[in-house]
């Protein structure tokens, strides 16, 4: 169920947001050439009829709104709508989890059969009551495991990150980490299912790394685009597990 979920409804929408965040970055020369042309503009503007700098700033940063969204509709890729995916995933991830959840505790009933009881036999190798929490912490363990290798994909993607930026992933390793109490604390269902979606979610990403798979899916090339994307990331952890010893 995960995997059909994953594939039919979040991988689409994966290559959506890369489509659109590709389209975003190759904007980016003109945004800055508008920006550069425009400095000047408003800096002879306010030459001439005596603006203040406060006015001039304002000026500036209305203008240069306009002209940006003025590109985003041009292009039909406004950054608004790399965000399709959480509003999706997010929601799927959380009614997903609540139903395991009410399988697994019998808080759902169904007329002929107990759900509950055919989770509580229904588990394989060290798990094979689904409804019992997973005692030997192996389940919870690897969903934090892959959820900080994901993390750490993204964060070597980006190159030079700002502030805000670095405390994000620092808030979202954290989240991660958290996540592994948290996962020994519920029926070991629900930890599969955490597990099967993170598993996923690292293929899904690896996969949007495949020049062939983003030529598929028409994802424009951009400048930070690699023939050997997969060669390159292996690299960067090298590198970074090298500077850290």
């Amino acid at each position: 169920t995960t995997a059909a979920l994953r594939g039919a409804v979040t991988l689409p929408l994966a290559a959506y947001q890369h489509y659109v965040l590709a389209k975003v970055e190759n904007l980016q020369p003109e945004i800055k050439n508008i920006a550069q042309h425009l400095n000047q503009e408003v800096a002879v503007r306010a030459n001439q009829l005596g603006w203040s700098k406060r006015v001039a700033r304002l000026t500036y940063l209305q203008n240069m709104r306009r002209l940006v969204s003025e590109l985003y509709v041009r292009d039909n890729c406004h950054p608004f709508k790399a965000t399709v995916l959480v509003w999706i995933q997010l929601p799927m991830w959380v009614c997903m989890s609540v139903a395991l959840r009410n399988f697994s505790t019998g808080a759902t009933h169904s007329e002929g059969f107990s759900v509950q009881e055919q989770l509580a036999t229904g588990g394989v190798l060290w798990f094979p009551d689904l409804t019992a929490l997973d005692s030997t912490w192996i389940l919870p363990v690897s969903v934090g495991v892959i959820n900080l290798i994901i993390i750490e994909i993204f964060a070597l993607q980006k190159i030079g990150m700002s502030r805000f930026q670095s405390y994000v992933t620092y808030f979202v390793r954290a989240i991660s980490v958290l996540m592994i109490p948290i996962a020994a604390t519920v029926p070991s269902s629900i930890v599969l299912y955490w597990l099967c979606s993170s598993f996923m979610g690292l293929s899904q990403n690896l996969l949007l790394r495949s020049p062939r798979f983003r030529q598929l899916c028409r994802i424009p090339l951009t400048k930070g685009d690699s023939d050997t994307p997969y060669k390159d990331l292996f690299a960067a952890f090298y590198i970074k597990l090298i500077s850290r010893k």
